[in-house]
C-alpha cells in the first residue's frame, strides 16, 4: 500500500488502469512542494470523487443497457412521473439509509461463507464503535480497513463479488432500511428527481443497494480493477468526508444539476462537507456533533431511532420547493450557507 506522504494516483476512467507510477508522483511530488497546493490527503480525496462520479455513471449505463437487453423500456407505465432534471437527492448509507454499517453486514455474510473469520468482523465493529462514539475517523483504523477490505478483494473477480453482494442485502441488508429514510428517498422519486447514495462503502454494494431499492444509483469507494478482476489498490482513496463532496459536485457537473436545489442527507459530522454544498441538508439520526452543528445552522433533523412513525416526517424544503419550478427554486433553495 502506498506510503501516506505518496499516494497511490489511479486513472479513475471506467477500466480504472494505473497512469504511469514515475509521472504520477513527480506530479504529486510538485504539488505536495506547493505550499498553496492540496495536500496528499486532499489529492486522494479528489481522485476518489472523480472516480466515484464516474463508476456511478458506467455503471447507471451498464444497468440501462442490460434493461434494454431484457426488453425492459420502461415504457409500460402509464403515468411516468415527469422528471425534474435539475434537482437530485443525495443519501449517506451506514445509519442513515441502513440500520448499522453496511460493510458489517456484508462482512457477516462473507464470514457465513467462509470468506473471512469472525475475527475479522469483531476489528471491523470495533472500528465502527470507536467511529461511533468519537464521531471522527482515525487514521490509523482508516488504513487497517483499508488494507484488510483491498487483501481480501484482490484477485477476484468484480463479478463474483456483485454476487456476493446480491446474496448479502437479501438476506441481511434489505431488512435492515430504515423505513423513514426510505420514504424520503420515495417523496425525492415521485417528485421526478434522482435520488443517489453517497457512501465509504465499495462502489459495487453501494450499487446494489440503490438498485434494489430503486434509486438512480450510487456513489462509493472505488477499488481498481482490470479485465474483471480486482488489482487491491484503490483508486485514490476511500469515499468519504472532502471525497463524497467532491464526488457529489463531480456528478452534478455532468448530470446538470443545480445543487441549490439538490438535497443532502447524512448522519454524521464527517458529512458536513457534503451536507454545505446543496441548498438543503436534513440531518438524519444524527450524531451528537451534527444535532448541534444542525441547530445552529438550521438544519432540518430527522430521528427515526425513537419509535416515531415514518409517516410522521416532513417534507424537505428543497423537495417542496422542486414543486414549485425550477426558476423560483433557484433563488430560494439558497436558505443555507
Amino acid at each position: 500500500m502506498a506510503d501516506q506522504d505518496e499516494p497511490e494516483i489511479l486513472d479513475g476512467s471506467r477500466d480504472r488502469r494505473r497512469v504511469d507510477p514515475a509521472s504520477a508522483r513527480a506530479q504529486v511530488a510538485r504539488r505536495i512542494r506547493n505550499p498553496f497546493g492540496p495536500t496528499a490527503a486532499q489529492i486522494r480525496a479528489t481522485l476518489a470523487g472523480e472516480a466515484s462520479a464516474d463508476a456511478a455513471i458506467a455503471l447507471q449505463a451498464e444497468a440501462k443497457d442490460a434493461a434494454a437487453r431484457d426488453g425492459d423500456t420502461g415504457g409500460d407505465d402509464p403515468s411516468p412521473v415527469p422528471r425534474d432534471l435539475t434537482a437530485a437527492a443525495f443519501f449517506d448509507v451506514d445509519n442513515t439509509m441502513v440500520q448499522g454499517a453496511s460493510i458489517i453486514h456484508f462482512a457477516r455474510g462473507l464470514a457465513a461463507r467462509k470468506y473471512i473469520t469472525t475475527k475479522d468482523i469483531t476489528q471491523f465493529a470495533w472500528q465502527q464503535v470507536k467511529f461511533r462514539v468519537s464521531g471522527k475517523e482515525n487514521l490509523g483504523d482508516v488504513d487497517t480497513g483499508r488494507a484488510k477490505a483491498l487483501s481480501f478483494v484482490e484477485g477476484r473477480s468484480t463479478a463474483e463479488i456483485v454476487r456476493l453482494g446480491e446474496e448479502i442485502y437479501d438476506e441481511i441488508i434489505a431488512d435492515r432500511i430504515w423505513a423513514g429514510t426510505r420514504a424520503l428517498a420515495q417523496m425525492h422519486l415521485d417528485a421526478g428527481q434522482q435520488v443517489w447514495l453517497v457512501t465509504a462503502t465499495p462502489v459495487e454494494l453501494a450499487s446494489i443497494i440503490a438498485s434494489r431499492l430503486g434509486f438512480t444509483g450510487a456513489l462509493g469507494t472505488v477499488a481498481e480493477s482490470e479485465n474483471g478482476v480486482f488489482t487491491g489498490r484503490l483508486v485514490g482513496d476511500i469515499l468519504h468526508g472532502r471525497g463524497k463532496a467532491h464526488a457529489v459536485r463531480t456528478l452534478a457537473v455532468r448530470e446538470g444539476l443545480d445543487l441549490r436545489r439538490c438535497t443532502a442527507y447524512s448522519d454524521s459530522h464527517n458529512d458536513v462537507p457534503m451536507l454545505s454544498l446543496v441548498g438543503t441538508a436534513v440531518a438524519v439520526n444524527p450524531d451528537a456533533d451534527l444535532r448541534e452543528l444542525a441547530k445552529n445552522r438550521g438544519w432540518e433533523v430527522r430521528d427515526f431511532r425513537t419509535g416515531r412513525k415514518a409517516a410522521k416526517i416532513g417534507v424537505p424544503t428543497a423537495l417542496a420547493l422542486g414543486a414549485v419550478g425550477g426558476g423560483v427554486a433557484a433563488v430560494l433553495g439558497r436558505k443555507q450557507s
